[in-house]
Parts: C-alpha cells; structure tokens; sequence
C-alpha cells in the first residue's frame, strides 16, 4: 500500500498560519516549542519531533529538559509550574480519553494563563495534534523539515 506525502497546498497554509497565530499569541516560543514536543511525543510524530527538537534547540533549550520532557512530573524544579500547567494540559487535549479535559487541569492552567494566553495555547495544543495526525496517517519520514 502507497501513502501519499503530498499535502494540499491550502490546507498547509491555513495550518501554518493557525501554528504561527497562536504561538504570537501565547508568547513563549521555548514553551511552545515544549508543548508540541510533547504532543508531538505522544502522537508518535517522528516529522513533528525532529522538527520541533531543532526548534527548540535553537531557541536555546536545554538537551536536559529535552530529555526530561516525558518525565516532566517527576523532573522536579526542572520546570516551572507555568510550563508544568502547560504540559499537563497539553496531555490532557493530546489524549482526550475520557471525552473532556479534567476540571482540575483546565483550572491549574487557567492561574497560570490569562485568558487569552489559555486560548492561544489550547489553540497550539489543538494545531500540533492536528499536524502530528497529517503527518503521521500519511507516514512522512523525519529529516524533511525546512525553516
């Protein structure tokens, strides 16, 4: 069975500017970058990884909290309880098994962000699910990324 690796030209475009609004309007790229790493690690995205690994090492990321991103609970004051807020509610979008995020999430995120903040970063977490799916039912390789 072939996979296509071809994406529809408008719908790249209306996807790249969804990504690129709602990381100005969160306004932390290194915990953007975070976010969709660990979404990204999740949903298995090899693409999305190699991708935003890179990113997030340019943006002055440390190979430690890379490292440490799946044990973020249990990593201690390696994350700030902003990023910690951040991680948890990305996980609980990411893997959506009980149908809603947990109150209890939702509100630790909500003292951390304000609601615009919240929205943009729902709206990352949202997008990178979104390009993890395209990328991974289409099976494309790692190593294509271009900035």
């Amino acid at each position: 069975m072939s996979r296509t690796q071809t994406l529809d030209r408008e719908v790249g475009r209306a996807m790249s500017a969804l990504s690129a609004a709602a990381k100005r309007g969160l306004g932390d790229p290194a915990l953007a970058e975070l976010v969709m790493i660990r979404a990204s690690r999740l949903n298995h995205c090899a693409f999305c990884l190699d991708m935003h690994l890179r990113q997030a090492r340019e943006n002055g990321e440390s190979e430690e909290r890379i490292a440490l991103l799946d044990a973020w609970e249990e990593a201690g004051d390696r994350y700030s309880e902003r990023e910690r807020a951040a991680l948890a509610l990305t996980e609980a979008v990411t893997v959506l098994t009980d149908g809603f995020v947990p109150d209890g999430v939702y509100d630790t995120a909500a003292r951390h962000f304000d609601q615009g903040e919240l929205a943009h970063l729902i709206g990352l977490v949202a997008v990178v699910n979104g390009w993890n799916r395209l990328m991974v039912s289409r099976r494309v390789p790692p190593g294509g990324y271009r900035p």
